[in-house]
């Protein structure tokens, strides 16, 4: 799954084979929150993706609607403010014959409505899959009762759908029928789909198509055609153009219902023509008079939910059910986007820890037994609030110990240049990531130089994990030679420089650099098997150059602190394999 620019899935969106659930692929997510399934539907106005919301652990469907303007930009963004609040407002009906909205977002070039996933099909798939491509009439029966309470329901709240046409018209397992759709006629009228009059041709009434008021008796005209095209299986009105349409209905139906059908009672037929009037003075004022015409000439509506309900599971006998389905995704689903509370509660819990370590090390030089305990809490809670805070508290615990432990020329020179080098790398690598304090700081309080290089490589883009691991290893051996010395500024300086001239440790600084910025070139923002293989690499790279650098001593002998530093470095490479597969892949938000 890939996603362009303006945060709209682009053509590589899985596609779900029948019968199966999709495995958890390496998908980025949409706004956020929502795993990218499979492409459910391609309109003229946006495409329907089918998801999984990684938080409520549940599908939803997703409408993805362009927004690009035309003509003037300043004078059309003012109407699709409007045309989107409206479909904002319109969304949140609350009806069982409405397909739940439970979000209406829009960034940039594009509008998403998260809907509530109808498992079943709409009724444009079920004509094509019935006999003759028409329902009988308890079928019909139905359909009415389900679409016109819905209708019914809008219209009284001030909501007109004028888009209603088969493709709109949801029917689940249990057969009963939802519209969905609602306030997204003004929404495409405004950004030009449709020639601006926002509903489909073929299902539009004569006013919509010339652009003239509308009201209840509009949509009312469009169910009528819809009724008519499922009991006949021939949409009357269906034309290439809009004028083409407008044509056909001003010469009314050529198929007369009552000659198709000889058994057909023609009060039906008489009531349809009702609805498809061309002067909207002459149709039904409401659907609810409708309904009450209709109804009784089809049939019994409970029998025609039946039929559709066995209608619908015929023809998805293979598909999964929606509590197979939600099973075996919420079990694949990372830890990390089912509790996205858990991530942030171990990243400032660890900031706390490691700042709090680092401190703890440094304070009784500064303070007093009970200052030091409390300058160790304030540290900690300070980098829990904002965790990158806690290397700038180390920064300056270690700049005063030094300065306090022993000050003269010397001192003052080192603290400037240590303090100017903190702080260039803490404003260029250290506050682009909530995790730069436990990357930057890993290694002092582990005392093993390259321990870093894994952190940095999992949280920092590949200059910035190549630049930090080379930082982190520095500044580890920086605060185990202060410890070492008493914080002897001039002492830690020369030993630090003796260090930094032999070839071993050189190697084990390039190693350790290399290592960062290898695990950030293949496991970065990525889950699954490219993240083991980063950190596993990152592990491969750091033994072999200390390996090198051993065999550069050539003292043939492998010192305790040498061993468990390897094993070390295996185990937290083990260890980051297992905070990738908990954090999952990346997230992609929408842009522009």
């Amino acid at each position: 799954m890939a996603f362009d620019t303006q945060g709209e899935p682009s053509d590589t969106t899985q596609t779900v084979t029948q019968g199966t659930v999709p495995a958890q692929a390496d998908m980025p997510l949409l706004l956020g929150r929502y795993r990218v399934v499979e492409k459910c539907g391609q309109g003229g106005f946006g495409r329907v993706l089918v998801c999984w919301d990684t938080r409520l652990q549940r599908r939803v469907a997703i409408k993805v609607i362009p927004l690009s303007l035309s003509g003037s930009e300043e004078a059309e963004a003012s109407s699709l403010r409007e045309a989107l609040q409206e479909a904002r407002t319109s969304s949140l009906l609350a009806h069982p014959n409405i397909v739940t909205v439970h979000d209406f977002e829009s960034a940039g070039r594009y509008a998403y409505l998260v809907m509530e996933y109808i498992d079943g099909l709409n009724l444009l798939e079920l004509l094509k899959r019935v006999e003759g491509g028409c329902l009988t009439y308890e079928e019909c029966a139905h359909l009415l009762t389900c679409v016109g309470s819905a209708l019914q329901y809008a219209h009284e709240n001030g909501v007109l759908h004028l888009d209603i046409k088969p493709s709109n018209i949801m029917i689940d397992r249990s057969g009963i029928a939802k519209l969905t759709d609602f306030g997204m006629s003004t929404l495409a009228s405004a950004v030009g789909y449709g020639g601006a009059r926002g509903g489909t041709i073929g299902y539009m009434p004569p006013e919509q198509i010339n652009g003239q008021l509308v009201d209840e008796r509009t949509d009312i005209f469009s169910l009528g055609v819809v009724l008519w095209t499922a009991l006949c299986g021939v949409n009357p009105f269906e034309a290439d153009t809009a004028e083409e349409s407008l044509a056909k209905i001003l010469q009314g139906p050529a198929v007369s219902l009552a000659q198709e059908n000889l058994t057909l009672n023609q009060d039906i037929e008489l009531v349809l023509e009702k609805c498809l009037a061309i002067n909207p003075q002459d149709r039904y004022s409401s659907v609810e008079s409708l309904m009450n015409h209709l109804i009784p000439l089809l049939g019994i509506p409970g029998a025609g939910q039946k039929s559709l309900q066995n209608l619908v599971l015929q023809a998805q006998d293979d598909e999964p059910t929606e509590e197979e389905w939600s099973e075996v995704y919420r079990e694949k689903t990372p830890v990390a986007e089912r509790f996205p509370w858990l991530e942030p509660l171990i990243l400032k819990s660890t900031s706390a820890l490691v700042t709090g370590l680092c401190i703890f090390s440094i304070a009784p030089v500064l303070f007093a037994s009970k200052a030091s305990i409390a300058a160790v809490i304030i540290a900690s809670a300070l980098a829990a609030l904002w965790p990158p805070s806690g290397f700038l508290s180390f920064l300056l615990s270690l700049l005063a110990a030094l300065g306090i432990a022993h000050f003269n020329q010397a001192t003052l020179l080192t603290l400037v240049a240590v303090g100017a080098l903190g702080i260039t790398w803490w404003i260029a690598c250290g506050s682009t990531t909530k995790a730069s304090s436990i990357a930057a700081l890993f290694s002092c309080v582990a005392h093993i130089p390259s321990a870093s290089a894994n952190l940095c490589g999992f949280v920092f883009r590949p200059l910035t994990a190549f630049v930090s691991s080379a930082f982190a290893w520095v500044l580890s051996q920086f605060f185990s030679l202060s410890l070492q010395t008493g914080f002897n500024a001039p002492v830690v300086v020369d030993a630090l420089m003796a260090q930094l001239s032999s070839r071993a440790q050189l190697l084990s600084l390039v190693g350790c650099s290399l290592a960062g910025l290898a695990a950030s070139l293949i496991g970065r923002d990525r889950g699954g098997w490219r993240a083991n293989i980063a950190q596993l690499s990152c592990a491969g790279i750091i033994i072999f150059f200390q390996v090198l650098a051993h065999g550069v001593e050539n003292s043939g002998i492998w010192s305790a602190q040498e061993v468990v530093g390897l094993v070390f470095e295996i185990f937290l490479s083990i260890v980051m394999c297992f905070v990738a597969a908990l954090k999952g892949p990346a997230i992609v938000e929408s842009e522009g």
